[in-house]
């Protein structure tokens, strides 16, 4: 009898072992897949701006995951990867002073040139957000081409096919984050910040370099 009773309870540890290694597995999965920083930045300007935060967050995890460093193929900037030319229209229109590329790696210009911008297409489309995050990605005038074109759209308001396979993608990994940062950090805006940067994900980003330069550099 005693013998089954240290065999059933040693189950139960294994089993609570085995449970407590998937919740942490899962949880830093979660942390390192759909992270979540600058949101001071953030909140300001999505009020400033009428934009969703979720939205931001989402889309800033999609460009650059979190990595305010970024820089793509196309030269577009920092964590909403701001493209050159975007930017010194923005710079103009929103009168940032002494503007120059390298502001784009600061987050919280980039924050603010990549929500204002938002704002922009969500006029120019009605708030259309399917709309919207296809222009971020492709372009307003080819947005408006597809929306004129029978093949890609019938009622000049969705588009039932988008041609540009990356855009089409963008769109859909766009809004899949949207709706897991919504579950992921409910009410995460309506707390205090209280520190603007997550250090885990400076380190994270750090350490991505670090082994990147090790494998080049064999």
């Amino acid at each position: 009898m005693r013998w089954r009773t240290n065999k059933f309870f040693k189950r139960i540890l294994t089993f609570v072992i085995i449970a407590i290694i998937l919740v942490t597995v899962g949880a830093i999965y979660l942390t390192v897949t759909y992270p979540l920083s600058y949101k001071k930045s953030i909140d300001i300007y999505s009020k400033k701006y009428n934009v969703d935060p979720y939205l931001i967050a989402a889309i800033i995890n999609v460009e650059s995951n979190y990595d305010k460093k970024a820089i793509s193929h196309k030269e577009a900037r920092g964590l909403m990867q701001i493209s050159p030319s975007t930017g010194y229209w923005a710079a103009e229109l929103l009168k940032i002073e002494d503007f120059n590329l390298d502001l784009l790696f600061e987050p919280e210009t980039n924050i603010m040139i990549g929500t204002w911008y938002l704002d922009n297409l969500s006029k120019e489309f009605d708030n259309n957000l399917q709309l919207m995050l296809a222009a971020y990605n492709g372009g307003s005038g080819n947005v408006k081409k597809w929306l004129e074109n029978m093949e890609y759209c019938e009622d000049g308001i969705y588009l039932k096919k988008i041609p540009f396979k990356e855009t089409e993608q963008y769109v859909e990994k766009v809004l899949k984050n949207v709706k897991v940062y919504k579950m992921l950090y409910k009410d995460e805006f309506e707390k205090p910040v209280t520190h603007e940067e997550n250090s885990f994900i400076v380190v994270l980003h750090n350490l991505r370099k670090v082994i990147k330069n090790l494998v080049l550099y064999k």
